[in-house]
C-alpha cells in the first residue's frame, strides 16, 4: 500500500478509536450520575448524560488528558427537573455533583 492509501485508513482508524473511547467515557459518566442520584435519593431522568464540554487539561502528573463535562437531569419530587454535572479527566471521575 502506498502512503496515499494508508493515510485515509489511519485517519479512519483514529476516528473509530476516538468514537469508541467516547462511548466508554459516556458509560463512566452515566454510572457516576446514577451513583450520585442514588446517594442523594433522587431520580436520574432519561437515564442519560450529555457531553457539554471537551478540552485538553493536565492531570496531577502533568500529562495531557481529555477533560469532559457531562450534563444530566434529575428530579427530587417527580415534577421538577434539576441539573447535575459529571467531570472526567482521562479515565478518572473528578466529580459528580447535583445542583440544587
Amino acid at each position: 500500500m502506498s502512503p496515499a492509501e494508508t493515510l485515509p485508513l489511519a485517519v479512519l482508524a483514529g476516528l473509530g478509536w476516538f468514537w469508541w473511547d467516547g462511548l466508554q467515557k459516556r458509560e463512566l459518566a452515566l454510572a457516576a450520575a446514577r451513583k450520585a442520584c442514588a446517594q442523594a435519593g433522587v431520580q436520574l431522568l432519561d437515564e442519560t448524560v450529555a457531553l457539554k464540554k471537551m478540552a485538553l487539561r493536565r492531570d496531577a502528573n502533568q500529562r495531557a488528558r481529555l477533560y469532559r463535562e457531562y450534563l444530566f437531569e434529575y428530579s427530587s419530587l417527580g415534577d421538577d427537573r434539576r441539573v447535575g454535572w459529571v467531570h472526567l479527566l482521562g479515565n478518572r471521575i473528578v466529580s459528580a455533583e447535583l445542583l440544587y
